[in-house]
């Protein structure tokens, strides 16, 4: 399939379109950059086209709506760009456009739904259940048991929830949930979001339970949100109203089935296994935890970049240290040393603008998720988890200063031991951990050194 773009032209389409058989709930740069990509280069790729609805944007779905879903991918290399039309999307909506969401769910043609929702968009608590003490989950709850107030609809998993039970009573069929969020174990978290909110409509969780999948992945390409003014040089350089860049790098494993077929992704490189833990952890544990860290610590000393950030020493022996840490709980055959010195030259790459403010959204979520479950392991192992202890303690020094986002509630000064427990009890409780935590949190404040 090709697609073309005269000077001064929107991008469009010079053969048809491919049958849309994939929804895609929160649309943006990372899923265009993975999904759309992989979707794209896959052998069949002509019978398989996206529907996808963003998470809050009108404006980028107009934009990519008004070029019939083409975009431009430029993978930005140290030694220059190379560019690509991504041709796999073939509708871009609004995620309020939601009688138009449930029609596609529930169309017997469409076979998979994929989700980049971010972590907090599960709207789970820490064990894994749906949080109804949530105002927007205790709505929509409200809102699927009346059966007449689907408009109301806000929460991305109420949303789904909907168009699966018109799907349900459509005789629609059965399909994949993938969801494509740095969750660990994000497949079951769906499910359990997803069968917990369907209770609310009679008879719908039993015909989840038997009709729909709930795939687990691991996904990594770093794609940064792109500055107004690189915006504006590459929207005319390309004549495309909404470009995406990313990293040259790309993976994707995924566990589960799919009941309705899927695209043969593993000829676009995605890999398929029956045990996803290990590369889940391994991605979330090293390369987002590296992240996480480095939102904080490298913001403390001034950095705007990841590749700004670990070109600094003490940045650097900090993602070090956590990367030793995190190697501990991790299972031979990962190849964990050509893993760091590729993560090392992905994250050097100076011409990936990866900002440190974006990448510290949700920073208690993420450590929760990225930071607490390697120092729960190294405290339990009776090892100090002096790295883990840097990660936390950078946040709270950031924090404090308003560079990252803090525990929502938590009063100003908090104390370091009330902070530590907000993200974990079980780390609360172990005093040296809270100790060394407030020490290197007193340290950063004072001169940044470890």
């Amino acid at each position: 399939m090709t697609a073309t773009a005269e000077q001064g032209q929107a991008l469009a389409r010079s053969e048809p379109a491919p049958p849309i058989r994939i929804v895609h709930l929160g649309l943006g740069a990372f899923s265009r950059s993975h999904t759309a990509w992989y979707t794209a280069n896959a052998a069949d790729s002509s019978e398989w086209g996206i529907s996808a609805y963003t998470g809050r944007s009108r404006e980028l779905a107009d934009s990519l709506e008004q070029q019939d879903g083409l975009f431009t991918l430029v993978e930005r290399r140290a030694d220059g760009d190379t560019a690509s039309i991504v041709t796999s999307m073939v509708h871009a909506r609004p995620g309020g456009d939601l009688e138009n969401l449930i029609t596609d769910i529930a169309r017997p043609a469409t076979a998979i739904v994929t989700l980049t929702i971010t972590e907090q968009g599960y709207r789970v608590r820490p064990d894994g259940r749906l949080d109804t003490s949530d105002a927007d989950v205790a709505a929509d709850l409200a809102a699927l048991r009346s059966g007449d107030e689907i408009a109301s609809l806000t929460t991305a998993i109420g949303r789904l929830v909907a168009g699966l039970d018109r799907r349900r009573r459509s005789a629609g069929g059965p399909l994949a949930l993938v969801s494509c969020d740095n969750v660990p174990d994000n497949g079951a978290v769906l499910r359990d979001a997803v069968i917990e909110m369907a209770s609310a409509v009679p008879g719908l969780e039993g015909w989840c339970v038997e009709h729909v999948s709930f795939v687990s992945t691991s996904i990594d390409r770093i794609t940064p949100r792109v500055e107004a003014l690189e915006l504006a040089r590459l929207q005319a350089e390309y004549g495309d109203r909404a470009p995406v860049v990313a990293e040259p790098f790309r993976d994707w494993v995924l566990e589960g089935d799919f009941p309705a077929g899927r695209p043969q992704w593993e000829t676009a490189g995605a890999r398929f296994t029956d045990e996803l833990g290990p590369w889940e952890s391994r991605k979330l544990w090293m390369l987002n935890g590296a992240h996480t860290l480095l939102a904080s610590l490298g913001q403390l000393r001034g950095h705007r970049s990841v590749a700004q950030a670990i070109g600094d020493t003490v940045c650097r022996r900090a993602v070090e240290q956590l990367w030793d840490e995190a190697a501990h709980h991790l299972p031979a055959g990962l190849d964990l040393d050509a893993y760091r010195r590729a993560l090392l030259e992905r994250f050097a790459n100076p011409r990936i603008e990866h900002r440190l403010g974006q990448i510290a959204a949700d920073s208690p979520t993420k450590l929760r998720l990225r930071i607490v479950p390697v120092t729960e392991l190294e405290l339990a192992a009776r090892r100090p988890a002096s790295g883990c202890a840097a990660a936390v303690a950078a946040w709270i020094a950031a924090s404090d200063r308003g560079l990252v986002p803090g525990i929502p509630g938590a009063e100003e000064g908090a104390q370091v031991s009330e902070l530590v427990a907000a993200l974990s009890g079980r780390l609360a409780a172990d005093t040296a951990f809270v100790d060394e935590v407030e020490g290197k949190a007193r340290a950063y404040g004072r001169g940044f050194t470890i």
